[in-house]
């Protein structure tokens, strides 16, 4: 068996990042972007008044009456020029007129007619936004990158209709087993739902990936072979159970048959220790656990991270710390991912039951709390390594 991180680095050396696509921009949202976006121009374009007001020289606000000779309004500019004693209505983002250098907030100003004055005691801030003070023209936003809701307006806001992204990698997910239906057919007296193929592609939309649920394979090599023939175009093959080394489990036997190239098999991890990797073909794949629990876990930790390198992104490392809200036992010669919960005081709760095939417990953890190999029993208050289940 391997470790968690030379499994999860060999996984890795199987990943190419996908071809790139050019994209809408209301289509990118939490899209993997390729390449850097670079402004077309600079924001704001003209000196723009920050309030509402009047444009002046500041020289003039020294309490006389000043004459209105025009206004200014967002996407209207005044054309002439602000003189001697004279003030331009304006309003906010509008262009400020030439020869204005402040802005007297309508706050501060008594209108009569045409004239306006200044009141005393008067706000004495300029009020105007130089050009390029957001950002100029050949500024950039940096690839590769998820790109956010606030990516996408500053995009927008450098003039950029279309951005240039990774290819969302399709993920063949392959249930094996006899025992298996899907959710809503009738199951026989010895088969049970399968679910973990459902739980996966939520898994690997939210990562960024598109989810291909392709039919249960049954226990037999042809099953198997006709099913992996279904998986061709996909970007990384993924099967579900019989990966172990039982009677039923055909899955590496029959995957080697048909050209698997493996790279390791079996992991010094709870749950999920028969977990393989390799190439089938010209094509990652991976097979999982069965076990629901394990399956999902192991998405977290190696097809999650592969899901990055498929959009050229950095897996951010996730983890933090936490202190124990109970003591635990010592832990046994493999990692132990334990099915775990965050209190509102910020201490972590572990599960009393760990099966593998408790879906129920799953679902009540948002965490798992990580145990090193043959660590010792902790007490209350003691520090845990964690890594969330949802994004933090």
């Amino acid at each position: 068996m391997i470790s968690v991180a030379e499994a999860l680095a060999q996984v890795l050396a199987l990943i190419e990042p996908t071809e790139t696509e050019d994209i809408p921009l209301e289509d990118a949202t939490d899209r993997a972007l390729a390449a850097p976006i670079v402004a077309r121009r600079s924001q704001p374009p003209f000196p723009a008044s920050a309030m509402d007001g009047y444009a002046v020289r500041a020289e003039d606000l020294s309490g006389e009456p000043l004459r209105v000779i025009g206004e200014a309004a967002a996407g209207r500019h005044f054309a002439g020029k602000v003189g001697p004693d004279q003030a331009v209505r304006i309003f906010t983002g509008a262009p400020v007129p030439e020869g204005a250098d402040t802005i007297l907030i309508q706050e501060d100003a008594v209108r009569s007619g045409d004239k306006i004055t200044p009141k005393e005691g008067r706000d004495t801030a300029q009020y105007i936004r130089p050009a390029g003070g957001d950002f100029v023209e050949g500024a950039e936003i940096s690839a590769p990158r998820r790109l956010t809701p606030r990516d996408i307006a500053l995009a927008a806001a450098m003039n950029h209709p279309h951005l240039t992204v990774r290819r969302r990698p399709r993920i063949a997910l392959i249930p094996t087993g006899d025992e298996l239906v899907h959710p809503g057919q009738t199951p026989g007296p010895d088969q049970i739902i399968s679910s973990n193929n459902y739980g996966l592609a939520a898994m690997i939309t939210r990562a960024g990936g598109t989810p291909w649920l392709l039919p249960i394979a049954h226990d037999t090599p042809e099953s198997l072979r006709e099913t992996f023939a279904m998986a061709q175009g996909a970007d990384l093959i993924v099967t579900l159970g019989g990966a172990s080394v039982g009677d039923h489990d055909l899955v590496q036997e029959t995957a080697k048959g048909e050209g698997l190239d493996l790279s390791f098999y079996k992991i010094a991890m709870r749950p999920g220790k028969p977990l393989m990797a390799g190439r089938l073909g010209r094509t990652p794949m991976l097979g999982l656990p069965g076990n629901p629990v394990s399956s999902m876990v192991c998405t977290t930790l190696f097809i999650e991270p592969a899901i990055h390198a498929f959009l050229g992104l950095p897996m951010p490392d996730r983890s933090f710390t936490a202190k124990l809200a109970h003591a635990i036992p010592a832990n046994g010669p493999r990692a132990h991912y334990m099915r775990a919960r965050r209190e509102p005081n910020g201490t972590v709760t572990v599960f009393e039951h760990q099966d593998s095939s408790l879906l129920s417990v799953l679902a009540k953890a948002d965490t798992l709390a990580i145990r090193a190999p043959q660590a010792p029993a902790l007490p209350k208050g003691a520090k845990i390594r964690c890594l969330p289940l949802d994004p933090l």
